[in-house]
């Protein structure tokens, strides 16, 4: 079966500007041509009967009826919706305009929404195939020419910059300004350039107030109220010097140092020139007063007005841990401040002895505070400020000379008694037990062992024999040869006191009456 040709197709319709409009249909395409491809057809085609899109009115053919009972439609609307938007109770149209649109006529008809005689929209006809083509347009769209927008105002270049309008006569001003800035800066580096390898100038350096506080009992307190109570001496004889410190005890000008200072490490010649250097620079000459090798002691004079003088502390009241400060000049270097704490009490010293001199001894007060050599005959002060102990000796490790936090320096109290001793008379007499001993450590008795007993002493007089152990003398204990030295030392001449020793493993306790050395 051949299937009719199509016509060719119209010539597209000129516009009165001479452009060609897409083609478009103004009327309903035939329905009674079928499609091109029978397959198409088959699947997408109509039924049989059936004109149009839409199913056909009540009292339509039966043809068509029968056709569209054969789809599957949706089921019917609910009644309340079927009232709400259902057809006008006898009428037969599929789509309705509102009453007096146009398409109708005077009696209330209406013209078919996409007959072609009306200019209805074609994409409205059910009956028009799908086709891929431009869009439809009225006939009043078909002449119009697509209006074009007028060009906007271009910004200007002020209007970019400034975001307004700006006159010339004030762009001209910027631009003046903006060079004479420029021609200064130009002649600011060009004169810093040919300056620039000098290398002095007129130069004034901001300064602030001090924000470094310092309260009452602080170091820095201390260390500035005690230190012109702290001097350094500077000690020559014949081909020898040395240097040291001293404190100023008393408004006279008497000042208490080491026995080691004055005399070179105790070489006394007689014609040692002693010079005390206060804190100022100032220089004076100083006079011996007296001296005492067993403890390590000396007073020096010097002819000042209205000195610096140090108040003096309780030794007997410090404790393991207090904090305290050394003052002096060590190595030469005048007015060190150094600080520690009191690490041990009544440790017995024993220095020198050497060369047939006897061995200086005291009850010293052991500090970890840095003291170096030039430290010796310096202050020891608590917080406070207080002197409390003349700084005198350290140890040192093997292979080295400097302080390794072993310090040592002899208590206030037992310096008072001795200098006040030395101003008064010259010299100082100590309490005497009138024996030699050596440390022993045994099971049976822990003490100084009696070596030998002099004649006429107070030992040979208390029944005291060679070989007893001493472990006790007054209230304090003995477990060695230096502590009954300091034992003894600490009491006057003439003072009975109890003594316990061991002899032959039995503890006995006889009366002893101290004589003087």
């Amino acid at each position: 079966m051949s299937e009719p040709s199509n016509p060719p197709p119209s010539p597209p319709e000129q516009s009165p500007d001479g452009r060609s409009d897409p083609p478009h249909r103004v009327g309903p395409r035939p329905l009674d041509r079928p499609p091109a491809d029978p397959a198409a057809a088959a699947v997408f085609g109509r039924p049989a009967g059936v004109d149009g899109a839409f199913a056909p009115p009540p009292g339509g053919p039966l043809g068509a009826r029968a056709a569209f009972a054969e789809l599957k439609v949706t089921p019917p609307p609910p009644a309340a919706l079927a009232t709400a938007f259902r057809r006008p109770s006898g009428s037969a149209e599929i789509l309705q305009r509102p009453p007096g649109s146009p398409g109708q006529d005077d009696d209330g008809s209406e013209d078919a929404l996409w007959s072609s005689e009306n200019g209805s929209d074609p994409w409205r006809d059910p009956a028009a195939s799908t086709v891929i083509g431009p869009p439809a347009v009225g006939k009043d769209a078909e002449g119009a020419k697509d209006p074009k927008r007028p060009p906007g105002a271009l910004l200007s270049l002020p209007e970019l910059i400034f975001g307004r309008r700006v006159k010339p006569t004030a762009l001209l001003v910027l631009g003046l300004v903006a060079l004479l800035i420029g021609g200064a800066g130009g002649l600011v580096g060009w004169v810093i350039a040919r300056g620039g390898d000098v290398l002095t100038s007129d130069v004034t350096l901001a300064q602030t107030q001090p924000g470094k506080e310092r309260p009452s009992g602080s170091v820095a307190d201390i260390a500035t109220r005690v230190a012109p109570g702290v001097v350094s001496i500077e000690v020559r004889a014949n081909q020898e010097a040395g240097t040291g410190s001293g404190v100023l005890i008393d408004g006279k000008g008497y000042i208490v140092t080491n026995d080691h200072v004055v005399t070179l490490a105790g070489r006394a010649t007689g014609n040692q020139r002693i010079t005390v250097v206060f804190i100022d620079g100032h220089r004076v000459d100083a006079k011996m007063v007296g001296r005492d090798a067993k403890t390590d002691l000396a007073v020096i004079k010097v002819d000042v007005a209205n000195p610096t003088v140090l108040q003096l502390g309780d030794s007997d009241k410090l404790q393991v841990g207090d904090a305290v400060i050394a003052i002096g000049s060590p190595l030469g270097l005048e007015n060190t401040v150094t600080e520690g704490i009191v690490s041990a009490l009544h440790r017995p010293v024993v220095a020198g002895g050497e060369n047939g001199d006897d061995p200086v001894v005291y009850d010293g007060i052991q500090t970890d505070a840095a003291i170096n050599r030039g430290n010796s005959g310096g202050a020891l002060v608590d917080s406070t400020g207080a002197l409390v102990g003349i700084n005198s000796v350290i140890r040192t490790a093997e292979g080295s000379t400097g302080s390794i936090g072993l310090g040592f320096a002899i208590p206030v109290n037992n310096m008072s008694r001795i200098t006040e001793a030395l101003i008064r008379d010259g010299k100082v007499t100590h309490a005497d037990l009138g024996l030699n001993a050596k440390s022993v450590s045994a099971e049976t008795a822990e003490g100084a062992q009696v070596v030998n007993v002099t004649d006429n002493g107070a030992a040979k007089r208390a029944g005291i024999e060679e070989g007893d152990v001493i472990t006790k003398l007054g209230d304090r204990l003995v477990r060695n040869a230096p502590e009954l030295i300091v034992a003894v030392r600490q009491y006057q001449p003439g003072q009975q006191l109890p003594l316990v020793l061991a002899r032959q493993g039995r503890e006995l306790t006889i009366q002893v009456t101290l004589g003087s050395d």
